[in-house]
C-alpha cells in the first residue's frame, strides 16, 4: 500500500451519513514516568445500528484503548473511513464526469474515554500490554506520520487462492491493519505483549494474476481508452445505492453475472485500475489469528 506525501482536501461532494470522529481530540503528551495500560478493543461493524448481527458473520471493527495510571483517564484510538464503507469500496458515477469519483479516504480518530459497554457486549476489551508515558509519546509521533501518509482506505485483500501460503496480490488497508501497525510500533519501542489469541476480519477476493490497466488520466483522459473506460463505468454501475428492493435484486444479478459467471472485477488501488480475472471461491470473509508482535528492543522496564 503506497504512502503519499500529504493528505489532499476532501471534495464537498463526499458526504458522510455519520460524522467522522465526532468527539475527536488531539493525542495528549503523557508524563514519561506514567504507566499506561493498552487494551485490545473489537466489536461488530455497525454495532450502533445492527447490534451484534455482523458479529455472527465475524465482520469486526478494531480499535485500541489506553488507560493512564497518573492521570486516571481512558482513551480510544481507531482508524476508519471518512465517508463510510460503501464510499471506500465503490465509486460514484457522477453526471458529466467520465471517470468514477472516489470518496475513499480513511483516517485515525483519537478521543477521551473507552465505551466499555460497546466493546464488551458483543466483542472484546482485554489488556494486551503496559507501556510507559515515554513510549506512548513516541507512538503518538508515529501515528501523526502514519495518518498523514497512509490516507486511502482499501476494503479488499486480493489473493490467488484460499491456501495459507497463497500469493497476496493486494493487501487491504483498513481498521485492523492500523491496529496491527500500532501494536508493532509499540513492540519496536519495547512493549511486551501478553500471549493471548487475537483474530481479525479480512474480506478476500480470489483472482488470477491481476492485469494493470492504467490510472484515471490514461484511461479516462482525452487520449484515454474509451472502450476500457466504458467497461469500468459499466462494471461499477450496479454497486450504486439502491432505492427499491427490486432495483437491488436486478443489480445483484448483474454483479453475479460479471464477477462469478464472467470472472471479472475491476479494482482501484493506489489511484490505479487493475483487472482481476476472478476465480473460485470468488469472495470469502475470514476471521483469522494474527499473533501479537514480538518487539526488536528490550522492555523499558514497565
Amino acid at each position: 500500500h503506497r504512502r503519499f506525501d500529504y493528505r489532499p482536501k476532501t471534495d464537498p461532494y463526499c458526504q458522510a451519513r455519520y460524522t467522522f470522529c465526532p468527539t475527536g481530540s488531539a493525542i495528549p503528551v503523557m508524563k514519561e514516568e506514567d504507566v499506561i495500560e493498552v487494551y485490545r478493543l473489537q466489536a461488530p461493524v455497525w454495532e450502533f445500528k445492527y447490534g451484534g448481527l455482523l458479529g455472527h458473520l465475524k465482520i469486526m471493527h478494531d480499535a485500541v484503548g489506553f488507560k493512564s495510571s497518573l492521570v486516571g483517564k481512558n482513551y480510544t484510538m481507531e482508524w476508519y473511513e471518512l465517508f463510510q464503507l460503501g464510499n471506500c469500496t465503490f465509486p460514484h458515477l457522477r453526471p458529466g464526469m467520465d471517470a468514477p469519483f472516489w470518496c475513499n479516504q480513511g483516517a485515525a480518530c483519537f478521543y477521551e474515554g473507552i465505551d466499555d459497554a460497546h466493546w464488551k457486549e458483543n466483542g472484546t476489551l482485554v489488556l494486551v500490554t503496559t507501556i510507559s508515558g515515554a513510549m506512548f509519546n513516541e507512538m503518538a509521533k508515529w501515528v501523526k506520520y502514519d495518518n498523514e501518509t497512509g490516507i486511502y482506505y482499501e476494503t479488499w485483500t486480493v489473493q490467488a487462492s484460499p491456501d495459507k501460503q497463497s500469493t497476496v496480490w493486494f493487501d487491504s488497508y483498513e481498521c485492523s491493519k492500523f491496529i496491527l501497525r500500532t501494536y508493532q510500533k509499540l513492540a519496536d519501542l519495547g512493549a511486551v505483549f501478553k500471549k493471548i489469541q487475537t483474530n481479525y476480519t479480512s474480506i478476500i477476493l480470489f483472482s488470477g494474476e491481476p492485469i494493470y490497466l492504467g490510472n484515471e488520466t490514461s484511461i479516462f483522459g482525452p487520449l484515454g481508452n474509451r472502450t476500457l473506460a466504458a467497461a469500468i463505468r459499466d462494471f461499477y454501475y450496479p454497486f450504486k445505492p439502491h432505492r427499491t428492493v427490486r432495483e437491488f435484486f436486478v443489480d445483484l444479478l448483474k454483479i453475479i453475472d460479471r464477477v462469478i459467471l464472467n470472472h471479472q472485477f475491476y479494482l482501484f488501488y493506489n489511484l490505479e485500475y487493475w483487472f482481476l480475472p476472478m476465480k473460485f471461491p470468488y469472495l470469502k470473509i475470514i476471521y483469522e489469528e494474527v499473533p501479537l508482535p514480538i518487539g526488536s528492543k528490550t522492555s523499558f522496564g514497565v
